[in-house]
This record gives C-alpha cells, sequence and structure tokens, in this order.
C-alpha cells in the first residue's frame, strides 16, 4: 500500500508457529474435520450449522466409487445429506465441494444467488447425473444436491486437520464401496455429525463423542469439532493444525456463529429471556451447562490459518493492517471517485451484477456478460481473468472495490489473508492505471457476439 501501514506490521512468533504448523502438516495423508456454519432462514431457527470431512488421501471415480489418490489430486470430501436421491453419502472433490468450480482459477471474486445457482447447475450436469439427474424435460431437479457443491458460497467453514495413513484410508475405501449407500437420514440420531463421527472414529476409535450434558444426546457439529481437538491434544502424533475458509464475497447473506444446543438455548433471548421469568433455577441449570461445558469459549477460529486454494494455509490478516487497508480504500474512494463511498459501493456493484448473465471465456473461467450503453461485454470476475477480459476498467474498479469492502468489514476479520487481500489491492491500483490510459486513448468498449444461452 501507498502508506506503509497495512504492510509494515508483523507477527515474527507467530508467524513462525504458523509456517511450522503448515510444514509439519505437509507429509502424509490427513483427515479434515470441516465445520460449517449455518445460514438462512434453518440457520436462524437451528444454529447448529453442517460437519463434513475432508479426505486428502481419497478420491472417487464417481460420487458414489470410492479410490486412491493418484499424484497431484487432492482428495475428496464426504459428507451426509437428507434429499440425494436416496443416497446416504457422496464424495466431491476439494474445490468443487467449496465453489461449484473445477479448478482454483475458476473461483469468483464476488457472487451473487444467480451466479451460484448457474455454477451449481453446470457442475451438475457435467459431474453430478448419476445422483442428481435432469427432470424428464432437462430441466434442474429439485432436491438438496446443490449442498454438495459451492458451499463456501453460503458459510465460512473451519477445518481441524489431522494425520492418517495410507493404510487407513485403504481400509476405508474397502468398508464404503463395499457397503449399501442407502439413506436413513434422521435429524436426531443419524445426521450429518453422526456420520463424521463414525468416519473419524473408523481411522481412531472413540476419538469423537456427542455430549449427553451439553447437547441433549444430539451429536453436533461444534462438540465433535472439540472433542477432536481435545482428543489431539493428547495424541501430538496426530500434527493436529486450524483452518478457517473464509464465505466468498458476494450479495448472499452472511453465515452466522456455529452453536451447540444448550449453546444456543443460552444465547438466545427468544428462549433464554422466557425461561428465567418461569423458572429462574432452570435457566440456572442451563448457565451452569453452558459454563461447565466449555462449549461457549471454544472459538474455531483462533490460531487458525487461511484457506488458499490450491496453495498451502496463508498468515490472517492482522488487525492493524486491517483497518490501514480500511483508510487507505476510503481515501481511494474519496480521490477516485466522488460519487462512490466505504458502504455504498457494494449495493452499487450488485445492482449492476443482478442484471447480468454468467458464461465463461475460452478457459472456462467465468466472465459477466453486462450491456454498457448499447454494447455488450465481457468482464472476467475471477482474479486469473479480471484485466485480461477487455471490459472497460470502470466495472473492473467497481468490482474489486466491492470485494476489498467485504473483505475488510469486521466481521471477516480473521477469515482474510494477508496475501490475498494484498493480491487483490493491487488488482485495484492496476484497473485503475489502465483506466487512465483508456481515458488518455478515448477507449471505447468493444462490442461482442451475444451466445444463444442468453438471448
Amino acid at each position: 500500500m501507498s502508506k506503509g501501514g497495512a504492510y509494515g506490521i508483523r507477527r515474527p512468533l507467530c508467524t513462525l508457529i504458523m509456517l511450522a504448523m503448515v510444514f509439519v502438516a505437509r507429509a502424509g495423508a490427513s483427515a479434515t474435520l470441516l465445520l460449517e456454519e449455518p445460514y438462512g432462514k434453518l440457520g436462524f431457527f437451528s444454529p447448529t450449522g453442517h460437519v463434513a470431512v475432508y479426505l486428502s488421501g481419497i478420491c472417487a471415480d464417481s460420487p458414489l466409487v470410492l479410490r486412491p489418490c493418484a499424484r497431484g489430486e487432492t482428495g475428496i470430501v464426504l459428507s451426509r445429506y437428507d434429499g440425494i436421491n436416496g443416497y446416504d453419502w457422496a464424495a466431491i472433490p476439494l474445490i468443487p465441494y467449496l465453489y461449484a468450480v473445477d479448478r482454483p482459477e475458476e473461483i469468483p471474486l464476488y457472487a451473487d444467488a444467480k451466479m451460484v445457482a448457474f455454477l451449481r447447475d453446470r457442475y451438475r450436469r457435467q459431474h453430478l447425473q448419476e445422483i442428481a439427474p435432469d427432470k424428464a424435460d432437462g430441466a434442474t431437479p429439485g432436491g438438496n444436491w446443490y449442498e454438495l457443491i459451492g458451499s463456501s458460497y453460503d458459510r465460512t467453514s473451519y477445518g481441524f486437520k489431522i494425520e492418517t495413513s495410507a493404510e487407513q484410508d485403504a481400509a476405508l475405501i474397502r468398508a464404503f464401496n463395499t457397503s449399501p449407500n442407502r439413506s436413513h437420514y434422521r435429524g436426531v440420531s443419524r445426521n450429518c455429525a453422526d456420520f463424521v463421527k463414525d468416519v473419524i472414529n473408523f481411522y481412531y476409535p472413540k476419538a469423537l463423542h456427542r455430549s449427553v450434558v451439553a447437547d441433549a444426546g444430539i451429536t453436533t457439529p461444534k462438540q465433535l469439532a472439540l472433542t477432536l481437538a481435545r482428543y489431539s491434544g493428547h495424541h501430538p502424533e496426530l500434527r493436529f493444525s486450524k483452518v478457517v475458509i473464509p464465505q466468498v464475497p458476494g450479495s448472499l447473506p452472511r453465515s452466522t456463529t456455529v452453536r451447540g444446543v444448550v449453546e444456543s438455548f443460552f444465547t438466545s433471548k427468544k428462549y433464554i429471556v422466557p425461561s428465567a421469568v418461569v423458572s429462574p433455577i432452570f435457566a440456572g441449570c442451563v448457565l451452569a451447562v453452558y459454563v461447565g461445558t466449555g462449549a461457549g469459549r471454544f472459538d474455531p477460529s483462533r490460531n487458525a490459518l487461511v484457506f488458499a486454494a490450491g496453495g498451502e494455509p496463508e498468515l490472517p490478516v492482522a488487525i492493524e493492517d486491517r483497518r490501514a487497508y480500511q483508510q487507505e480504500l476510503k481515501e481511494w474512494l474519496a480521490s477516485e471517485d466522488s460519487e462512490s463511498s466505504s458502504g455504498h459501493i457494494r449495493k452499487q456493484w450488485e445492482q449492476l451484477q443482478g442484471r447480468a448473465q454468467t458464461e465463461f471465456d475460452a478457459q472456462g473461467r467465468p466472465v459477466l456478460q453486462m450491456r454498457v450503453g448499447e454494447q455488450l461485454v465481457n468482464l472476467g470476475v475471477s482474479a486469473e481473468n479480471i484485466l485480461s477480459s477487455g471490459a472497460p476498467s470502470q466495472l473492473v474498479r467497481e468490482l474489486l472495490e466491492a470485494r476489498l469492502e467485504t473483505e475488510l468489514s469486521k466481521k471477516t476479520s480473521r477469515t482474510v489473508s494477508e496475501k490475498e487481500l494484498a493480491r487483490d489491492w493491487q488488482l485495484l491500483q492496476e484497473a485503475t492505471s489502465v483506466g487512465r490510459k483508456e481515458l488518455a486513448d478515448g477507449f471505447t468498449p468493444r462490442p461482442i457476439q451475444i451466445p444463444a444461452s442468453t438471448r
């Protein structure tokens, strides 16, 4: 940054510790419990979230057939959802599970509901016909198949990683491939958390367990993360590490804090306040359970690195650096465009994006087809093609400003990496330089042919 503050602050001891964790965790295969925040209306009434397991040494010939990974492959996410064409579990490669695309360079910088639905359906048509086939008329089917891909558009997730062996992976592959894959989903006794508990316990028996006290005997995602962290504390040979996978910036509502059963009751005014009025003794018991179990003090983001698609986890941006970037962006907006200001740029961009159509460039990366006056232009929306799509620099800047404003909000303080934030800032500076050259050259956006799918 031009004013120096956001790059100059470093945490030497913390940096060395975290990078050592990354180095230690590289060797061999691993199992990562993915604790996923709740979102939408269901998250309001039941904030326990979702849980899945990422296995770096296991891949899949299809969503229903497992095999060992070949060199260069990155593993699959195993998860249980209700309403997946009668199947109990499905295996999805990591990047598609998180972003509904095949490669890291295809991940959009800013997404809305229309783009996410488009990416999910495109991936389904290419890879998931076995478990989510087209309707008879070729239309998109109903059901919960969409939960299997693009998780990071809906919510932030936290990964709790332990080491496994090739022998353990081979045993799990045999067990899954030779057992019936038929759904008997039950929300209380056979849910997503019960599935992950059984998978982790397959590797390390009795590592995970439910809590009768904290969760009324229901297996919950947060309880599994808590017990895995505690179990790993007694088994340093597992090389435990943590990572946060941030929700993709965009206009979709942000996910909310994941909680256990008693914790949800205690921290919700709509439940605890009436209970305290009717029965102070009952409310006191809830408080005792909340404090005694330690679930309320368990912060999944504490000391976690930030996930980087296609690379090693990275350090989160420091609070001081984030504040410096916030001030720089505020001054940037004021100097570049008097009509733009912090807090409004996202709404402006979302209105533009809402009128656009998602397509793909020659390399399979997403672009937005947007009308500028009488012309239709392509705007690249991934970090790889945003500066090379030939779109007017004003559109490029507005997209990047909206992303940066989201990344710099207080809620994302632990989920943005130093490296990614610096990259986005550099892209904004380069787009601005291009814009100044466009003005000097009298640039006019070039027309493009409208694809048949958008006519």
